[in-house]
């Protein structure tokens, strides 16, 4: 039987790094997240306003978008406007 080990700190407890460190664990590659502030900080603020589609995609994918899909408000387009 052969071993293998793997080690990966991830720096920064903001969406990528969660992210990360979720999709890792899903194919059983234990890892670190290093973040300054204290976990209350950063589960109690908003961090990433607005996501593209293939990124709330993946977090619906991976399991992690229950609370983007009943709190967020999804954008069908943008309107730019020029003076006159």
């Amino acid at each position: 039987m052969q071993e293998h080990r793997t080690q990966v700190c991830i720096i920064g407890g903001g969406p990528a790094g969660l992210m990360l460190s979720h999709v890792l664990a899903e194919f059983g590659i234990d890892s670190i997240v290093l973040e300054r502030q204290t976990k209350d900080y950063v589960l109690g603020r908003i961090r990433a306003g607005v996501l593209e589609h293939g990124t709330a995609q993946m977090l619906i994918e991976h399991g992690l978008g229950d609370r983007m899909t009943w709190q967020g408000k999804p954008k069908d387009g943008t309107l730019i406007v020029w003076e006159g």
